[in-house]
């Protein structure tokens, strides 16, 4: 089999780590199936698509709309990096996944409207499916709403014209969209269980998105909320993706 490819940008290694494993075991990749590259260490190579069964990209500190003024040299790059790639995935719908950062990365590129009017705070949404959603390979083992792990400081407000919304929540109407066939991204994380979700929390309680002296309620809250069905569309993704 052809390996996947995780773009990562955390970092922390710790949390980088994590992530990383979190995707192997949800994917059911051994680490010859996954490579990792992290941006945030090293500029993105020149990447030969045909080399890869499929890419995913992983969760960023970073908010694609942040002012540009305030982006770090390191954001700026990696921005630049992932718009070209993203040039390619999309005119060859290449197999893509992106968690989270996903969101802001993908639709930015396809021209939504990026910001922080959906924002959640960390902890377990209900997630719904949409008939589209209900319909598309990657969901179908799923039940039509299920409970994942979202921290995002922005959402798409607007949805791509290019996009098929596939999932919404309550307090964010674009949790997961598709472009073209073959092209996804997640608001909500599919990568996390409730022990990797508690190590975020620890790993970014001085990042902003909740008072850190809070972190103990907010560890409390993910411990009581059972979330066991979105790692399985990491696993949908390989499936259908993997080819030699």
């Amino acid at each position: 089999m052809k390996p996947f490819l995780l773009l990562a940008t955390r970092a922390e290694d710790y949390a980088a780590d994590a992530e990383y494993r979190s995707f192997l075991r949800y994917g059911g990749l051994d680490e010859a199936g996954l490579r990792r590259i992290r941006l945030e260490a090293e500029p993105l190579p020149d990447l030969d698509l045909a080399d890869y069964s499929g890419i995913f990209l992983g969760g960023s500190p970073f908010n694609s709309s942040d002012p540009e003024e305030s982006k770090s040299a390191v954001q700026v790059r990696v921005e630049h990096e992932l718009g070209r790639l993203l040039d390619r995935v999309v005119a060859e719908d290449f197999p893509f996944f992106g968690a989270c950062y996903g969101v802001g990365t993908l639709g930015r590129h396809q021209g939504a409207v990026i910001d922080s009017s959906f924002a959640e705070p960390i902890g377990a949404v209900e997630i719904t499916l949409t008939e589209d959603g209900v319909a598309d390979p990657l969901l179908a083992d799923l039940p039509s709403s299920f409970a994942a792990y979202v921290g995002h400081k922005e959402a798409c407000a607007t949805l791509p014209e290019s996009a098929v919304l596939l999932a919404s929540s309550a307090t964010c109407p674009v949790q997961m969209f598709r472009v073209r066939q073959n092209v996804y991204a997640t608001q909500f994380h599919p990568e996390l269980d409730v022990e990797a979700l508690v190590g975020r929390i620890s790993t970014y309680r001085h990042a902003g998105y909740f008072p850190p002296e809070q972190a103990d309620d907010y560890i409390e809250r993910a411990r009581a909320t059972a979330v066991d069905q979105p790692a399985a569309i990491l696993r949908a993704f390989v499936t259908r993706y993997a080819r030699n």
